[in-house]
């Protein structure tokens, strides 16, 4: 790979960043919004989109609470973010497994904001915009957290190596 799609592939990531908890919409958005706003989120890393559709879907598994009065908040968009950029590399089923997890150890807040954290840390290392991962996210070392993390290395992974063939497969059809 040349330098050129090394150091584009570093500006997909340099500043991206998901919204915290406290950031997410609370006051209540129906389904075509939150769609739309996910996936302004997906869009600069290359992520596939999440329809209103998949979300109907995952609520009739019972993956995500039911909208209330059609209306989605906070909960459930922190739910949808973890799913639309981690069902790349788990099934609907263990990422269930995942959600029921973690309910048992950490609030939905704090799941979700270490979730950002270190999806952002490794995108960062796995683009090469840093030279390590930053060890140090999180304050607690717990089987959950190891899953996670296992979860967010084979996302970034994977995220890096969409984004190469596109960049490849971009410059090939300029040239």
């Amino acid at each position: 790979m040349n330098e050129e799609i090394r150091v584009q592939l570093k500006a997909m990531v340099a500043d991206y960043r998901l919204p915290r908890y406290v950031e997410l919409p609370n006051v209540g958005l129906y389904l075509e919004q939150v769609a739309k706003y996910i996936n302004g989120f997906l869009e600069p890393i290359g992520c596939t989109e999440i329809t209103t559709s998949m979300i109907s879907n995952y609520v009739k598994k019972g993956i995500i609470p039911p909208p209330e009065k059609k209306q989605y908040y906070s909960d459930h968009i922190a739910h949808l973010i973890f799913i639309a950029v981690s069902k790349n590399v788990l099934s609907l089923d263990n990422i269930h497994k995942l959600f029921l997890m973690q309910r048992e150890t950490y609030s939905i807040p704090v799941a979700y904001d270490y979730f950002c954290m270190e999806f952002e840390n490794m995108l960062s290392y796995v683009f090469g915009v840093k030279k390590k991962p930053d060890t140090n996210i999180g304050v607690t070392n717990t089987e959950l957290k190891d899953f996670l993390r296992n979860v967010i290395i084979s996302v970034t992974h994977s995220v890096y190596l969409a984004a190469c063939f596109a960049q490849i497969e971009n410059k090939q059809s300029t040239t």
